[in-house]
């Protein structure tokens, strides 16, 4: 992200330069001395082939350390992820696992330092110092700063969280009183580059001790119930766990179906189908009943290529979902007389066709 700054600022000062220049050689070209102009427009293509020079040593530079930057070997904090569907939700959390391996994991840092940058820097770190010290922004695991994804808007705490991909970081407290911080920089490399000007939301959080250590930092999502889940962050002999609800579950769930409904082909009635008996029963009238007209749609292409007792059959599930008896009779009975042509057993349909009838007003 740093290299990928420092070449738009570079860009922008070299158009900006240029962009200074250019009405002041048209004034010498047209209105001064010739050899002025000369003069002033070869320093103009000095600056401009030196500006492009440093753009283009900064995209070779950035290029060169993407490639280097993280070799596929094994690290000594691996990788890990875990995953929680809240609904249709999905809250992921992607870590690296640090080990305890004797070291002193959370404390006083020896000397007095103000504020609350982090000190997470293995190769500054006096012997016998904390890895998370407290009152100082940490990582919540090693390497890369751990990263937080949510598919929808969600409530941390009971703070709005908007979806999206966030850098995890924590703010312990020797007091148990922790801060979890969700920033919007999500490619930073631990909590180094960290600032809070870019936080998307700070909750507070109780961190708890347990009776037993865990040798590896774990991320856990549990327990988890049909709107809300627990994320917890497990380390040594403490506990650090925050609440993540979905409010919304069924209308993001409508969302989603919008999609699918809308991928599928035009003679599959089955995902529109389906979106109209999720909507039917959580009482969506407007969306079951458009749904319910695109099932339709669909079963009329498919019983227009092949008036089969399957589709026809089919389609008398779609209008008894949709509460249209009259018309489910009715397309029942053509596909009795469709499946006694092509020799398949008809007895559960007529059962269904007298079931109609009998309860029909």
């Amino acid at each position: 992200m740093t290299m990928m700054n420092s070449i738009f600022a570079a860009a922008k000062r070299g158009s900006e330069t240029i962009s200074g220049l250019a009405p002041y050689l048209r004034h010498l070209f047209f209105c001064g001395s010739f050899f002025r102009f000369l003069e002033e427009f070869m320093k103009f293509n000095r600056i401009l082939v030196s500006y492009l020079s440093i753009v283009m040593f900064l995209v070779v530079s950035a290029t060169i350390a993407a490639a280097q930057a993280r070799p596929p070997v094994p690290r000594a904090s691996q990788k890990a992820s875990v995953l929680q569907t809240i609904g249709t939700t999905d809250i992921t959390v992607t870590y690296s696992r640090p080990a305890v391996k004797g070291r002193v994991i959370y404390g006083d840092w020896p000397t007095a330092v103000a504020g609350e940058a982090t000190l997470d820097n293995q190769n500054q770190r006096p012997a016998g110092a904390p890895l998370v010290p407290w009152g100082h922004i940490w990582r919540a695991g090693a390497n890369e700063a751990t990263l937080f994804t949510v598919a929808d808007d969600v409530v941390v705490n009971g703070q709005p969280l908007a979806a999206g991909k966030y850098s995890l970081h924590m703010l312990p407290s020797k007091d148990g009183d922790w801060t979890v911080i969700f920033n919007k920089d999500d490619g930073q490399w631990g909590s180094f580059t960290y600032d809070a000007k870019k936080d998307a939301l700070r909750v507070k959080t109780k961190a708890e001790p347990t009776a037993d250590s865990s040798e590896l930092l774990t991320f856990n999502i549990d327990p988890a119930t049909d709107t809300s889940a627990k994320v917890v962050l497990r380390w040594e002999k403490l506990r650090v766990p925050f609440t993540v609800e979905v409010k919304d579950v069924v209308g993001s769930t409508l969302k989603r179906l919008e999609a699918f409904v809308a991928s599928a082909k035009a003679d599959d009635p089955g995902p529109a189908t389906n979106a109209a008996n999720y909507a039917k029963a959580n009482k969506q009238a407007d969306a079951a009943s458009k749904w319910f007209d695109a099932a339709l749609k669909a079963s009329d292409e498919q019983i227009k290529a092949k008036a089969s007792f399957a589709n026809l059959n089919r389609r008398v599930g779609i209008l008894v979902a949709a509460g249209r008896t009259a018309d489910a009779i009715a397309t029942g009975e053509k596909a009795v007389e469709a499946g006694k042509t092509e020799k398949v057993d008809t007895a559960a349909l007529e059962k269904r066709i007298a079931d109609l009838k009998a309860a029909k007003p």
